[in-house]
């Protein structure tokens, strides 16, 4: 465990429990959502690369267009 996180703990301890409880579903709740997210990044890391490449391949063979952020 970091200092600076032993510190956010010795700290948080020192509140109510009712607060203590709110700060630790948030935190959990955060820290389950950042593995969803890793995880969903590492899922579709290969998706991603082939659709840029696909992407770059119809770029460099001119059927692109410029977009116009106006005309949207």
């Amino acid at each position: 465990m970091t200092s600076l996180l032993e510190q956010a703990f010795v700290e948080a301890s020192k509140l109510p429990d009712f607060q203590q409880n709110m700060l630790a579903k948030w935190l959990l709740d955060e820290i389950i959502s950042a593995r969803k997210w890793e995880s969903t990044l590492v899922d579709s890391e290969d998706l991603l690369a082939h659709l840029a490449d696909e992407a770059l391949t119809e770029h460099q063979q001119g059927k692109t267009l410029i977009l116009d952020p106006d005309s949207l």
